[in-house]
């Protein structure tokens, strides 16, 4: 059959359905990862789905696929993706999919895989293509099975962590899948719990649920302006990143919640290996360095995460966007409620309240990510480009992903992102006037290689 190979992405399967993510194609992916994880001695495959509109048909037509494969489909419902992953550990099978589009548009959906372990990503994911393609699928006749993990997991995490006081706190699902269970947990945990769009809804009436984005925290700081409350907590589509704000509503971005992740995990761990992704700020570096850890930039993106994390035995990591990985503690793979959990521990051992929490971090002057959009696979072509033209001087460049730049007093980043197109852009500096400066550099740049770009700095 005709499929696609733009949905097969660097490190999921992802695209718009009835476009080019189709039931049938899903059906025929799910054929394709069968044959993959038989050959590799993996007969059983869990599969969960995220509450998006389409996800039940293609959850559907992938269990059809994987079981016409010749696999045999644990189906556990609608879930967050950490929910599949736990699964995965749990039932001892190392082998899932996820049928999920995380913080995409509606329209959107994907497919997060892994095999004995092992998180698809890359040339994997590429050879499930080749395989349809090229038809070299098995055929085979498997069995379909359902079982609720939920209880199990919501135990598991409640037995790991322990509030020294109770909380009040806010949570803020953008009405996704993680609202199915976000509120039983935290409040088992202790919490006096505000809800805010629990409600699954694959619409996402009320917001995008994506927390690395300002606008999509709004909401949740109005509601704690209106109440006092000891933290906020927003999570994305599918529950495997997680939004934080301060009593005061402050954000507080990833790259410095793992400040505080790497502090707590560091005092059982001394020494550990802690990998922040590309994004993150510099600032990072040094904390993890003056707390006797070793820190690693590492390429953005949960799979590549994840892989490197295995490679080197890293304790945990975190990228910009929200996803944390504890392996101390925890599996390994990104999970936003256990890491909100992890720092709702953190906050309730402290006498003083979030916001002074925060504020003895280390801070700099810095953007959120910035986009700049693309058609389809546009965004590639011009990083092309603007890898070969784009001129920094004397200026250090790491290029593991995309370019980052650095300076004396900060840098700049550009990078395509792998699961929208777009060129996802980021600045730091150690004052407002060095961030124009370096702001300043990348838009002659960037111009220089296309006078039309519409840039958001």
């Amino acid at each position: 059959m005709a499929i696609s190979e733009d949905i097969f992405r660097a490190y999921d399967i992802r695209g718009v359905v009835e476009n080019a993510l189709t039931p049938e194609a899903v059906k025929k992916i799910g054929q394709a990862f069968a044959t993959e994880a038989l050959s590799q001695d993996q007969k059983i495959v869990i599969i969960g789905r995220d509450g998006r509109l389409s996800s039940p048909e293609l959850a559907r037509c992938l269990s059809e696929g994987l079981r016409t494969g010749g696999c045999d489909v644990i189906d556990i419902g609608m879930v967050p993706t950490p929910v599949l992953y736990y699964a995965t550990h749990k039932l001892e099978t190392g082998t899932g999919i996820m049928v999920t589009g995380s913080h995409n548009p509606p329209q959107y959906n994907g497919l997060k895989m892994l095999i004995d372990g092992n998180t698809l990503y890359g040339d994997g994911i590429k050879a499930l293509y080749h395989k349809i393609i090229e038809d070299r699928i098995n055929h085979g006749e498997g069995t379909h099975s359902e079982i609720d993990v939920i209880p199990d997991y919501l135990d598991t995490i409640t037995g790991d962590i322990q509030l020294d006081k109770p909380l009040d706190i806010a949570v803020d699902c953008g009405n996704g899948v993680a609202g199915v269970l976000a509120t039983e947990l935290f409040t088992r945990l202790g919490c006096k719990v505000t809800e805010l769009y629990c409600e699954v809804d694959g619409n996402f009436p009320n917001h995008h649920p994506d927390p690395s984005k300002p606008e999509n925290l709004i909401d949740l700081q109005n509601v704690m302006r209106e109440k006092v409350l000891d933290i906020g907590l927003a999570f994305d589509g599918d529950g495997d990143r997680v939004g934080i704000l301060d009593d005061r509503q402050n954000i507080l971005w990833a790259d410095r919640q793992m400040m505080l992740y790497a502090e707590d995990v560091l005092k059982r761990k001394p020494g550990a290996l802690i990998i922040y992704d590309i994004k993150s700020t510099s600032n990072l570096h040094a904390y993890i360095k003056n707390l006797g850890g070793e820190p690693l930039m590492w390429k953005t993106g949960h799979s590549f995460i994840k892989a490197k994390m295995k490679e080197s035995g890293a304790e945990l990591a975190g990228e910009m966007s929200g996803h944390i990985f504890f392996k101390e503690r925890w599996f390994g793979f990104d999970d936003g409620l256990y890491s909100a959990a992890r720092m709702l521990e953190i906050i309730s051992q402290r006498e003083c309240s979030s916001s002074e929490i925060f504020a003895e971090l280390p801070d700099s002057f810095n953007t959120p990510e910035l986009q700049i959009n693309f058609d389809e696979g546009e965004h590639y072509r011009f990083m092309d480009r603007f890898i070969e033209k784009a001129q920094f001087g004397e200026a250090d460049t790491i290029t593991i992903d995309g370019i980052r730049v650095n300076y004396t007093d900060g840098w700049g980043l550009i990078r395509p992102s792998n699961t929208t197109p777009c060129l996802v852009l980021r600045f730091e500096a150690n004052d407002e006037k060095a961030l124009t400066k370096i702001q300043d550099t990348f838009r002659e740049q960037l111009l220089a290689v296309d006078s039309s770009l519409s840039l958001p700095f």
